[in-house]
């Protein structure tokens, strides 16, 4: 994500840098010793019973004030879900910093039915009385193959952009099963955590307000392209009440999110081989409509 706002955010984003700029916005975690859990759009550190989260750059702000609202309004709603520590989130070098309540170490992986669990709650919520975006799934296809360059096949890139303008159009005349509303956005069980109460969702930037059914694709999808088993996928529609392959817009939104996963991949293609290799298996298995080729997670 670009940005002219401040030179600060055109320093490399290393973990040094995000420990000075932990240190310099103040939040109660001690910058030097913090343990560093991840470092992607956000260098996440944690400390005692406190996490902060450094963005990477100044255009994450809105989306670290949003997600910090919406740990608030599912606290109030009674979903279980991980919460902020502060109501207001930091800034320092242009850079958003916000603290979290570390949560309790898990007790066992979660698995799809937990999943399942917790978007039964979320999927009952009525809008909240601030604006969610709308889930964007092929937004950010333009972007990914630029970033890949010539390193995958103009032809292959000319493919996926057609793709992702013909499923645009087809996701937004679909008629619903569900009544529209908020969602999380990536509803995937590594965005679940067990802790000793119970499975709690984290993760909360992706939230959005849309057609339910995108919350549901992703499992569908997990099932038929990511090798997750049929008892697994069954445990997930029994917990969740429905079956979204049932729904006769299924196969637009798995087709829309299959174009999105195949150029994020080809974003990586430069200079990874690995990158590459999946790329091409993904693109090949769209281009001869084989939807049981099996795709691994990059």
């Amino acid at each position: 994500m670009e940005t002219a706002e401040t030179s600060a955010c055109t320093e490399p984003f290393t973990e040094q840098r995000a420990r000075e700029l932990l240190a310099a916005s103040g939040a109660p975690l001690p910058a030097a010793e913090a343990t560093l859990l991840s470092l992607g759009e956000n260098a996440v550190f944690a400390s005692g019973g406190l996490v902060a989260k450094v963005g990477r750059d100044a255009s994450l702000q809105e989306r670290a004030e949003r997600e910090v609202r919406i740990a608030s309004w599912l606290t109030e709603c009674g979903v279980p879900a991980v919460r902020a520590a502060e109501p207001d989130v930091r800034v320092a070098g242009g850079h958003p910093v916000t603290v979290w309540h570390r949560v309790p170490a898990a007790g066992r992986p979660a698995d799809p039915a937990d999943l399942a669990q917790l978007l039964r709650q979320v999927h009952a919520l009525p809008a909240p009385d601030f604006a969610l975006p709308h889930r964007d799934l092929l937004g950010g296809v333009e972007r990914w193959l630029r970033l890949a360059g010539d390193a995958i096949d103009p032809a292959d890139a000319d493919y996926l952009r057609e793709r992702r303008d013909g499923f645009a159009s087809a996701a937004a005349a679909l008629v619903p099963h569900l009544p529209p509303g908020p969602i999380h956005g990536d509803a995937l069980p590594r965005n679940v955590h067990v802790g000793p109460d119970g499975p709690v969702l984290v993760d909360l930037e992706t939230f959005a307000t849309d057609l339910r059914e995108h919350d549901l694709v992703v499992m569908a999808l997990s099932h038929d392209r990511y090798g997750l088993g049929a008892d697994a996928y069954h445990s997930f529609v029994h917990t969740y009440g429905w079956d979204v392959r049932e729904w006769e817009g299924c196969a637009v939104l798995r087709g829309a999110r299959e174009t999105a996963s195949c150029a994020w991949v080809a974003q990586h293609a430069p200079g990874n081989p690995a990158a590459r290799v999946e790329f091409d298996r993904r693109v090949a298995s769209l281009r001869e409509g084989d939807p049981t080729v099996r795709w691994y997670p990059f």
